[in-house]
C-alpha cells in the first residue's frame, strides 16, 4: 500500500494536461498493457502446464500496469518521455478498477489456478473486492495528499519510495530465506518463464506500435510500457493476499530483475542507433 501511495504523490494535473494533449496516443499505448498481455497470458497459462502458483504470478505480473522505472528506461532509449509519463499515470489510475478485474477473471476462468483458488479459500470476487480496495485506497489518499501539501509530497515522495523498495526487499529475502531448501537449480526454470514472459510483453509493446505507425520514439515509449510490469505492486499483492507463496515471490522478484536487465539492454541499444543515425 505504501507503494501505490508514493506512487500517487508523482501524479499532478500537468500529468493529465499531457494526456488530453495526445488521447490516441496513450490509448494505444494501453491496449498492449491491460488488454494483450493478460490476455495472451491467460492463453498461455490455459496450454502449458506449469504449477498453478506459477501461473497465477504469471497472471498477476501481467495484469499490473507498468513499473515506475518506465520512464528513466524511455528517457534513456531517446523515447518520447512525455508519453511514458502520461502512459504511467493513467495506467497507475485504472490499475484500481482494470489490474484486479483482470487478475480476477483470469484466475477465474482458468482451470488450474480456479482450483487453486479454492484450495486458498479465496472466492474471485472476494479477490477483486480487496485488490480494488488496497489499491484505490492509497491512491485516492496518495493524489489527494499531493494535490493539499504540495510541499509535504514532495520532500517525502523519494524518502517513501525508497521505504516501499527496502520493504520489498526484506519481503523477498526473509520468503527466500523461509524456503531456501526449496531453492535449487529449478530456480533455471521459473527464470526461463520470466525471460519469455517479458519478451511477449515488449513483442506486444512492438507490434501494436507497428500497427499504428507510431513514430520511433512513441514507439519505445510503448515499448517500454508494455514490457515494465510493477513487480513491486505484484509482491505487495502476493504478500497480502497470499501469504507470501514462494511460488508467486519468486516469479515476481526474477520479474523485477529481470525488466530492469532487459530494458536497459533496450535502450542502450536505441540510444546507439539514435547515434548512428545523428552522425549519418
Amino acid at each position: 500500500m505504501w507503494m501505490v501511495f508514493a506512487v500517487a504523490l508523482d501524479l499532478t494535473v500537468e500529468d493529465f494536461r499531457r494526456v488530453a494533449a495526445m488521447p490516441r496516443l496513450v490509448i494505444i499505448g494501453l491496449l498492449p498493457q491491460f488488454f494483450w498481455l493478460p490476455i495472451a497470458t491467460w492463453l498461455i497459462t490455459l496450454v502449458v502446464d506449469l504449477p498453478a502458483s506459477w501461473e497465477a504470478a504469471m497472471l498477476l505480473v501481467a495484469c499490473c500496469p507498468g513499473g515506475s522505472m518506465s520512464n528513466v528506461i524511455t528517457h534513456l532509449g531517446r523515447g518520447n518521455t512525455a508519453l511514458s509519463v502520461s502512459l504511467s499515470a493513467v495506467s497507475g489510475v485504472l490499475a484500481i478498477v482494470l489490474t484486479p478485474l483482470n487478475f480476477a477473471w483470469t484466475m477465474a476462468s482458468n482451470p488450474a489456478t480456479a482450483m487453486w483458488l479454492r484450495e486458498l479459500a479465496l472466492a474471485p470476487f472476494d479477490l477483486l473486492l480487496s485488490l480494488v480496495l488496497l489499491l484505490a485506497v492509497p491512491m485516492i489518499a496518495g493524489m489527494s495528499v499531493a494535490r493539499r501539501y504540495v510541499s509535504w509530497a514532495s520532500r517525502w515522495r523519494h524518502p517513501l519510495k525508497r521505504l516501499s523498495v527496502s520493504a520489498l526487499g526484506v519481503f523477498i529475502v526473509l520468503g527466500l530465506y523461509r524456503d531456501r531448501e526449496l531453492l535449487t537449480a529449478a530456480i533455471l526454470l521459473p527464470l526461463l518463464i520470466v525471460v519469455g514472459h517479458n519478451a511477449l510483453g515488449l513483442s506486444l509493446g512492438a507490434l501494436t506500435a507497428r500497427a499504428f505507425r507510431l513514430t520511433a520514439a512513441d514507439g519505445r515509449a510503448v515499448i517500454v510500457e508494455a514490457g515494465m510490469q510493477n513487480a513491486g505492486l505484484a509482491l505487495g499483492i502476493i504478500a497480502l493476499q497470499f501469504g507470501g507463496e514462494l511460488g508467486m515471490v519468486i516469479l515476481a522478484s526474477l520479474w523485477g530483475i529481470w525488466h530492469l536487465i532487459s530494458g536497459l539492454a533496450l535502450a542502450s541499444l536505441w540510444r546507439r542507433q539514435v547515434t548512428r543515425e545523428e552522425t549519418r
